[in-house]
């Protein structure tokens, strides 16, 4: 593509050089760059791309997009220079992988908890509907069956549009995509156009970026007055927040609830740890689920794909077949009659909610065990909650690893503690070393007892020091299990 015709979806204050030039690829990260490309040089929360504008050229960028011109502007080599590079690159990266935005349908799911379970479950629902579909997602991206490893909830711009380009020229009809605070805070989804926004719910979560609630749960705000106007919203009605995220939006705004009035509407008939009987918006139907929660993400998904055109009764017929996803609240049991339980929860809400479920299941005299542990280089301030809610609702807790990063296990697991008291304290253990942490819960349990392992859910590796090590704990818990 010539530069001329990319630069026309942002606004340039100064151009030097000659914008006829073609451009092979464009990049964000001076390693990646290679002869023909176009680097933007974006401020950075740790380093200033603009000082690796050199580099660039060196590795043979023939165009730059820059918030300030450098000193001494290269032979050869044309400068674009623009008010916000960070919010150029969006835009500049959707034009040139094609505006894939414009021929697959883009429903976007943010929240902080349920993202994953949503956006996979659509996902799956609309290939059973016999559609070409793609995902991206924490867990893994895929286009149509075909699954691309993932990083980031939602990765940087320029990988993002190429993998919507992708999608979109193998066919796909739809594409789902979690939405997180990140991207929205740093214009990753800039020049996306998306069809539907779904809002899941807000807790304390990624403090130790935005630093208050309220820049948090205004990031996740600004998705929804983004949304142009022939797009739909379905909006958590049970969460303080799901009616103040659509204050401003142009798009036609749907509620779900199980709790009161609303466009959706779920209530729970039967539960086991097999899964529920529901009712909803008047119609029964068992699912492979459990929990509460879980009942507010299929009520999500189900109001989606009704906004989306499809007949109700063909919804809750593929709603029943579904599965849990990778790492989301999914069952182990062992032969004697244990059953693990390994999910995802790492904020103190989300561990709320998944021991209020299987406390309301769990037969007496059963008791349940929880494994958590907190990651490190991550909002301290959630570790001490995180452990008073395990206690309040668990008969034993061992506080343990999760991806300690660069902090010491020791240190973040007393922060932990320090939210606990004396009386707490007596039916807690710590145990540093996550496996063998594991292996002691299974070894403490009793037929009938139910274990969570909490915190890594899909992650099958263990972050120490910045190497990430191979670490599973669904296969630490089969071995436990002898199965």
């Amino acid at each position: 593509m010539k530069l001329s015709e990319l630069i026309q979806v942002i606004t340039p204050l100064d151009i030097k050089g000659n914008p006829g030039i073609n451009i092979a690829d464009i990049a964000i990260d001076s390693r990646q760059v290679k002869p023909g490309h176009l680097f933007i040089a974006v401020p950075g929360t740790q380093v200033d791309g603009h000082a690796f504008i050199p580099k660039a050229i060196e590795q043979g960028a023939v165009a730059i997009v820059c918030q300030s011109l450098p000193e001494t502007c290269s032979e050869g080599v044309t400068y674009v220079s623009v008010a916000d590079s960070e919010q150029a690159v969006g835009p500049l990266a959707h034009h040139f992988f094609g505006d894939p935005t414009e021929k697959l349908d883009l429903i976007g799911v943010t929240g902080t908890n349920g993202k994953t379970t949503i956006a996979t479950l659509l996902y799956q629902m609309f290939r059973q509907f016999g559609y070409k579909c793609g995902l991206c997602s924490t867990v893994c991206n895929y286009i149509d069956g075909t699954p691309i490893p993932t990083e980031h909830t939602t990765p940087d711009p320029i990988t993002l549009n190429r993998l919507l380009g992708r999608m979109a020229d193998e066919g796909c009809r739809y594409a789902f995509m979690e939405v997180s605070s990140h991207s929205v805070a740093q214009h990753r989804i800039g020049g996306l156009k998306f069809k539907g926004g779904l809002f899941t719910n807000l807790t304390r979560d990624h403090l130790d970026y935005h630093k208050t609630v309220e820049a948090y749960r205004d990031a996740k705000k600004a998705f929804f007055d983004y949304l142009p106007k022939d797009a739909f919203v379905v909006t958590n009605a049970d969460d303080k927040n799901g009616l103040f995220m659509t204050q401003n939006t142009r798009a036609q705004v749907k509620t779900y609830s199980l709790r009161s009035m609303a466009d959706f509407r779920a209530r729970i008939l039967e539960e086991g740890f097999d899964g529920m009987t529901l009712e909803i918006n008047g119609t029964e139907v068992f699912v492979q689920f459990i929990g509460r929660f879980n009942v507010s993400n299929l009520l999500a998904v189900y109001g989606a794909a009704v906004c989306m055109g499809k007949r109700p009764e063909d919804v809750l017929v593929v709603l029943s077949s579904l599965k849990p996803v990778n790492g989301r609240f999914e069952t182990i049991r062992s032969r004697e009659g244990v059953t693990a339980i390994v999910d995802y929860a790492h904020t103190p809400d989300a561990l709320d909610n998944v021991l209020s479920t299987i406390n309301e299941i769990l037969k007496k005299p059963g008791q349940c065990i929880t494994v958590c542990g907190a990651g490190g280089n991550r909002d301290k301030g959630k570790r001490p909650l995180m452990a008073q809610s395990v206690v309040r609702a668990s008969d034993r807790v061992i506080i343990t690893s999760d991806n300690p990063r660069f902090e010491e296990p020791q240190d973040i697991i007393n922060d932990m503690l320090a939210g606990l008291t004396p009386a707490d304290m007596r039916k807690v253990i710590s145990i540093v070393d996550r496996r063998e942490a594991i292996r002691t819960a299974c070894m403490m349990a009793q037929p009938g007892d139910v274990i969570l392992i909490a915190g890594k859910g899909h992650e099958d590796y263990q972050d120490v020091k910045g190497v990430k090590h191979h670490f599973d704990d669904h296969e630490v818990v089969r071995e436990a299990f002898g199965l």
